[in-house]
């Protein structure tokens, strides 16, 4: 799971936004942090959802085709259970660790919950809401989900237009899908 934000951007690219932050701060009394994470959450019921939805066809099927070879009938229900547990055990991992697979069993609204959820609590936990001028800015972005965010302090949502966010959110996911991502953080930045 780290590979995702690893991934995302480079040394030098990681290097390239931390010089476009501080360049960006010197200038305002903005104080700003680009957050990079690969995930907001870990999803436990997409990991059963997908489970499920794999073992229980795989199952039914086996069951059918071993029932009928062991003479035991093709509707024998202990022969199912068994097949059904070992089967949900094996695709449930296979769902854990195929994040594509597993982004499959999870809604929009799901992820944007835990997104805002984690983008907030990274605001609070980086101690945003506490600058001198209630200018913290930060921009949030979640590999796994793909979502962005940016969440600001009172002080700088005051002299900022909500438009101006929306568009530095486009903007970031623009140059995501562009494959430039440090290109478009550092422009978001400054």
């Amino acid at each position: 799971m780290k590979d995702l934000a690893e991934k995302f951007l480079n040394k030098e690219e990681q290097e390239r936004v931390r010089a476009a932050v501080s360049e960006a701060e010197q200038k305002t009394s903005g104080e700003i942090i680009p957050m990079i994470v690969p995930a907001s959450y870990h999803y436990p019921m997409a990991d059963v959802l997908g489970g499920a939805s794999f073992a229980l066809p795989v199952s039914i099927v086996l069951t059918y085709i071993l029932g009928s070879m062991l003479w035991v009938g093709p509707t024998n229900m202990w022969v199912f259970m068994g097949i059904f547990g070992v089967a949900f055990v094996v695709f449930h991992r296979v769902v854990q660790r195929v994040w594509p697979l597993k982004r499959i069993f999870i809604s929009d609204r799901e992820i944007d919950e835990e997104v805002q959820e984690a983008a907030l609590t990274g605001f609070f936990k980086e101690e945003l809401y506490r600058t001198r001028d209630e200018t913290g800015i930060l921009i949030f972005i979640s590999v796994f989900e793909h979502r962005v965010w940016v969440l600001a302090d009172r002080g700088i949502n005051a002299k900022v237009d909500k438009g101006q966010w929306d568009s530095i959110v486009a903007h970031i996911v623009s140059g995501i899908k562009n494959g430039q991502q440090a290109d478009a953080i550092c422009e978001a930045v400054r």
